[in-house]
């Protein structure tokens, strides 16, 4: 009796062996490592009589999955790791022709494979998992048109990690997870929707952006990937908003991060100006809780708010390193101490200005300030002011201002202490993470018109940042409430990334100009959880272009990491990405207008490219053209840390080195193998893992590169058990005097650290 297998639809058929085998070596063509009788012979298939072709397609991958990391007789009795990165990809395969059937029984067709785009189209606008202007916007013929330019093919470009990242967390599927949309489709419908503005151009603006997503040229925000085409398009990653020194600021501030979680974004909060622990309130001593009881009203939304129960809210608060309350504050994440003044969800930063540094390295003592007591005695908030340069350092005069004061009551510590007290609580728990903010004001290219107090979760973005108020509440002949508020600017992150891993040189212009283009486009289509947010939004334009890859890059052109070669090729790599950028930014100017606050910014003076040394002719001739046509965008490269997007694009994440060249990775019950890019014997000792290189080349890479990023970079050190405390201490210094703007985790190699999956772009 012949054995019977369940298909995916339910009904019941004769075992065919032959179509396994055709399927197990349709999956293995032209990968000539991996031998379709050796996954057939290995994957011990037992076919029992009601098993289903679901089940088998399990066996499979699984065996696939297992042969990517295998443990193998070196010759001489000893058990070694063999691994051979072809088996990721024939496992990819295997489970994207599970995909295929899985949709070809939802969307009813026969074909294997991909089916009619413009049907399933219609299907998701009717059930509300698309957004109907897909079909308001676009023709039958476009459509048709755009169907028919998916290159089903691609899809092999994905290995295993990337391909079921890419299943489960992003594609559009029904309310109860089936699958309906395929990877290509979902690359083809955020590509619509990013080119609904384009006018007439849309369809032919829509393939460029296909090509760049579906070649893995290119990886999109997190939010964008997810949400693009669906009738809620939140696009942006992270948010950053300041705290004002009152109550109805902290709940005003709650309420927009409450609101911005919901829709998967994540939040920096700063809190310099709140007064300190024992501060007055209304004039009565000793009154104030501090900054401490709102960092967890903070933490409590991070919770309460999560995103669909996938994830928690992320937040990150910062404090400047001169307030009374840095003690408690940089230990909000530790184990020590009174864990009811803990905040174990936030992320806690530190904003430093140069005097401290400079304090730091001649050990002596700092003054902690309670940031209320200094503007009520010196009639100023000191957290207002930067310095510029030697002729200008407003903060400094400012603060020595306040250490002469004998009104004010500033507690003496030794800056050294300080320090330890940051690099403890960074050894233990990889935060606070680090914002020199001297550094990041004096590169503002707006500083015009606002200041930069803050970064995000994830330390890539320096744009000015603004406080909103009450203004008055008025109560309306109808019973209605009118709110007035004095707006200040609330930052958006909207983040794209060229995967350097995957480019040429040759193709770096075009991919940065169309990236320009897609995130200029996502500020016009994008709905936005918060109002403030729009407005700041539509007053820069700004966006945060960056590169996922990078070791990927290094490792294609045969460069070690710690060689000179790096540094020269970080710098020459970068100053073209700038250069193009900027360009493509001035092009969008030209055919759309320049951002509102243009004038009066750095862009149009020219201060921005003096500040670089940028003064070859090719420079000198887009300086005068940014003069005269202006830029579209008043923010444009950052460096996001794009770990989940880079792992979909088979590339390194970020500016980031490997962690490991080939590991298992275990998550909820499940194992996956990970290897570097592009794995072979030419390629593996010049992947030097994050731990066992030498930081000091790391920062100066970093330093060379944030010459060229008008923002800043998710920039992270590694470091090991046995590091000692001088080294550590040696690193923040040298990011200092390197001219780095941000440091994100201080990632030890025993801890396992959060990932902020917005900022992952």
């Amino acid at each position: 009796m012949a054995i019977m297998i369940k298909k995916r639809d339910g009904h019941y058929e004769p075992l065919s062996v032959e179509k396994t085998k055709k399927m197990i070596a349709f999956a293995c063509l032209g990968l000539e490592s991996c031998d379709p009788i050796e996954l057939e012979m290995d994957s011990k298939l037992q076919f029992v009589d009601g098993m289903s072709t679901k089940e088998i397609q399990k066996i499979l991958v699984q065996t696939a999955i297992e042969k990517v990391i295998q443990k193998v007789d070196d010759g001489y009795g000893n058990m070694v790791n063999r691994m051979n990165q072809d088996w990721q990809f024939v496992a990819a395969r295997l489970f994207l022709f599970d995909l295929y059937k899985e949709a070809a029984i939802q969307r009813k067709y026969k074909a294997f494979g991909y089916g009619n785009f413009p049907a399933l189209v219609k299907k998701l606008v009717e059930s509300k998992r698309y957004a109907d202007f897909f079909l308001t916007q676009y023709t039958e013929e476009e459509l048709e048109e755009l169907g028919d330019y998916i290159k089903p093919k691609r899809d092999y470009l994905f290995n295993y990690e990337g391909i079921k990242l890419l299943a489960d967390r992003y594609l559009v599927k029904g309310y109860d997870k089936e699958v309906y949309e395929l990877p290509q489709e979902r690359f083809m419908a955020i590509a619509m929707h990013l080119a609904l503005i384009e006018g007439d151009r849309k369809v032919e603006f829509a393939k460029k952006f296909y090509d760049l997503m579906s070649e893995l040229k290119m990886t999109t925000a997190t939010p964008t990937l997810a949400n693009a085409g669906t009738p809620f398009h939140q696009l942006s990653s992270c948010f950053i908003s300041g705290v004002d020194d009152n109550l109805w600021s902290i709940y005003d501030v709650n309420s927009k991060f409450s609101r911005v979680s919901k829709h998967g974004g994540a939040l920096g909060i700063y809190m310099g100006k709140v007064r300190a622990l024992n501060s007055d309130i209304r004039g009565y001593k000793n009154s104030s809780g501090g900054v401490i009881p709102w960092v967890r009203l903070y933490n409590d939304t991070a919770v309460a708010v999560d995103q669909l129960g996938k994830r928690k809210g992320g937040a990150t608060v910062t404090l400047d390193i001169w307030h009374k309350d840095f003690y408690e504050f940089v230990e909000l994440r530790t184990n020590n101490g009174d864990d009811r003044r803990k905040a174990h969800d936030i992320f806690p930063a530190i904003a430093i200005p140069d005097i401290f540094m400079e304090r730091l390295l001649a050990r002596e003592n700092f003054s902690l300030f309670d940031p209320h007591e200094v503007q009520q005695v010196m009639g100023f908030n000191l957290e207002d002011f930067y310095d510029e340069d030697e002729n200008n350092k407003a903060f400094t005069e400012h603060y020595l201002l306040c250490e002469n004061n004998p009104d004010l009551h500033p507690i003496q510590v030794s800056a050294l202490d300080m320090m330890k007290k940051i690099m403890r609580s960074a050894v233990e728990t990889g935060t606070p993470f680090i914002f020199f903010r001297d550094t990041a004001n004096r590169a503002n290219p707006n500083k015009h018109a606002g200041m930069i107090y803050a970064s995000n979760l994830c330390h890539e973005i320096a744009q000015n940042v603004g406080f909103t108020n009450l203004s008055e509440e008025v109560i309306n002949p109808d019973g209605s409430i009118t709110t007035k508020t004095v707006t200040g600017d609330m930052v958006t992150c909207n983040l794209n990334s060229i995967n350097l891993g995957r480019i040429t040189d040759e193709e770096l212009e075009a991919n940065v100009a169309l990236q320009i283009r897609m995130l200029d486009n996502v500020i016009s289509i994008n709905q936005f959880p918060v109002p403030e947010a729009k407005m700041t939004s539509e007053k820069y334009r700004a966006i945060g272009l960056g590169t996922s890859g990078y070791h990927h890059y290094l490792v294609r052109h045969q460069i070690q990491w710690e060689s000179e070669e790096h540094i020269e090729t970080a710098d020459k790599l970068f100053e073209n990405i700038a250069y193009y950028a900027i360009k493509a930014s001035m092009e969008l100017a030209k055919e759309k207008g320049a951002y509102p606050a243009f004038k009066g910014s750095e862009w149009e003076t020219g201060a921005y490219f003096e500040r670089r040394g940028y003064t070859s002719e090719r420079w000198q001739q887009l300086r005068k053209d940014v003069a005269k046509y202006g830029m579209r965008n008043g923010y444009l490269m950052a460096i996001a840390p794009t770990g989940s997007t880079s792992n979909i694009a088979n590339t390194t994440a970020g500016i980031d080195p490997i962690f490991k060249k080939f590991f298992i990775e275990e998550k909820k019950g499940s194992f996956t193998p990970k290897t570097a890019p592009d794995l072979d014997n030419s390629t593996f000792w010049l992947y030097r893992e994050a731990h066992t290189i030498d930081q000091q080349w790391s920062i100066r890479a970093c330093g060379v590169r944030q010459r060229h990023i008008d923002q800043a970079q998710s920039f992270n050190l590694y470091i090991t058990p046995q590091v000692k405390a001088k080294e550590i201490l040696n690193l923040y210094i040298e990011a200092y005097k390197q001219g780095i703007k941000t440091i994100y985790y201080i990632r030890n190699q025993s801890l396992e650290m959060d990932e902020c999956t917005s900022c992952s772009s």
